[in-house]
């Protein structure tokens, strides 16, 4: 059996991959492996806003509650209000039912351990092996878990949000585009209490219209209202809101690299970024390096993925972290990436300062950045870097760029690709580069 977990949990189309089934055997091999003689697990369960999102929980539920154990349902909140909310209840898990960005016909089944963060590999190793041998043992009679709803898990996570600040946002005009998702009721309240005047658009949910040519992946709408309404700055959130993209107060994007930047020079600012240190991941651009070096401040990459920037975070004793993406951690807070909180401490920033938003964001100057996918065979991908010829290329071109510019070349970790990322001061020079460097890869590894 392929392995069920990805980098972010169980996704794919729900009822196709992601069946009813599944869902039932992944709520009572979790609740399982977190269950021992003495102990019922508690686990919390969160969802955004899918159609698919209650058939699923439905599953989970009876799954869990099969082995004895006790669900937790807290209905729509964001992914990072499950992480907050484990901990805070004293739960021994958290399960979030959500496939993130994707589309409405995706889902996902994300647990979180009782501290809030993702699993280890061991621990879903494990949960994995009970599927697949289906050795559970089923409870009867009264030794049946019990199904409990979580009534306040939005106010609880919106008052953790406000605690977060202690700047008031009166005057501050900011467009919200929420994806028709998770944080379409909690994230304009939490702005209104702040004191903010609030324009929420995609708040709508429906069940299918979650990130439909909007949130943080699509934020062409977002840059034309804001300026459009004369709004101070624009936020736009995923689907279970743990992204954040910014928009400032010309319609200009400010991406993940831009936001992180931005908190990085505030908190050391304050003497709050710990060891001075910012963590980033591999795609972060060569202008943020730029930028932070600059400020004083410490960069630490990562492979690609937030789990691993987390995981670096807790190593090094760091406070901040994040992808390009726009998943920022402030590990102070939260266990997790958190886009409203995110849009909370930009916004607090920009009243702070008393500067706009593109002024901070001018801090770092983003270099053209160019992917370019080389197909070759699964089996050769992960030796890509042993190739002599390749290796030569991209010590040429690094020379070229003489500290301007950089080669990135990695394996995808689910499709039969090599992916070809170059940056460098002349985006048609670069895109040419990537190609070639992509037809050198598949003529050596196809």
């Amino acid at each position: 059996m392929a392995r069920l977990f990805g980098t972010d949990g169980v996704r794919g189309v729900a009822n196709e991959k992601l069946t009813c089934e599944l869902a039932f055997k992944l709520g009572q091999a979790g609740a399982s492996v977190l269950t021992s003689e003495v102990h019922k697990a508690r686990i919390l369960i969160g969802r955004d806003t899918r159609i698919s999102g209650e058939m699923l929980e439905s599953a989970l539920v009876a799954g869990i509650c099969s082995v004895g154990a006790e669900a937790v349902v807290a209905g729509v909140i964001p992914t990072s209000g499950v992480a907050y909310l484990t901990r805070n209840y004293d739960a021994d898990a958290g399960i979030v039912i959500s496939a993130s960005h994707n589309a409405a016909e995706y889902n996902g089944i994300k647990f979180f351990n009782a501290q809030g963060k993702k699993l280890p590999d061991e621990i879903e190793d494990r949960i994995e092996s009970i599927i697949s041998r289906e050795e559970i043992e089923l409870k009867t009679g009264v030794n049946v878990g019990r199904r409990v709803r979580a009534a306040n898990a939005a106010t609880e996570y919106k008052e953790f949000l406000l605690s977060a600040t202690d700047t008031n946002l009166r005057g501050l005009k900011v467009v919200l585009d929420c994806a028709h998702g998770a944080a379409s009721t909690i994230a304009p309240r939490a702005f209104i209490e702040l004191g903010a005047d609030v324009v929420p658009y995609y708040n709508t949910p429906d069940g299918t219209n979650i990130n439909d040519n909007c949130g943080s992946t699509h934020p062409e709408k977002l840059t034309q209202l804001v300026a459009e309404l004369g709004a101070d700055m624009g936020f736009a959130f995923d689907g279970d809101a743990d992204r954040l993209i910014a928009v400032d107060e010309h319609g200009i994007v400010v991406d993940g690299d831009q936001i992180m930047a931005i908190c990085a020079m505030d908190l050391k600012a304050q003497g709050l970024l710990k060891q001075d240190t910012l963590v980033c991941t591999v795609m972060s651009n060569l202008g943020l390096d730029i930028a932070m070096n600059a400020a004083g401040i410490r960069t630490v990459k990562t492979r690609v993925g937030d789990r691993y920037v987390l995981e670096e975070m807790e190593k090094g004793g760091y406070s901040l972290g994040g992808e390009q993406s726009g998943h920022i951690i402030f590990l102070d807070h939260n266990s997790t990436g958190d886009g409203i909180l995110t849009g909370i401490q930009l916004a607090s920033i920009v009243m702070r300062s008393g500067k706009t938003l593109s002024k901070l964001a001018d801090a770092v100057s983003i270099l053209p950045q160019v992917l370019v996918n080389a197909r070759v065979k699964d089996e050769h991908k992960e030796h890509i870097m042993e190739d002599e010829q390749v290796k030569m290329q991209i010590d040429a071109l690094e020379k070229l760029f003489a500290g301007k510019g950089r080669v990135l070349i990695r394996p995808s970790g689910t499709e039969p690709l090599v992916r070809v990322m170059i940056e460098g001061p002349d985006k048609k020079e670069i895109e040419r580069q990537a190609v070639d460097m992509a037809k050198l890869i598949e003529s050596r590894l196809a």
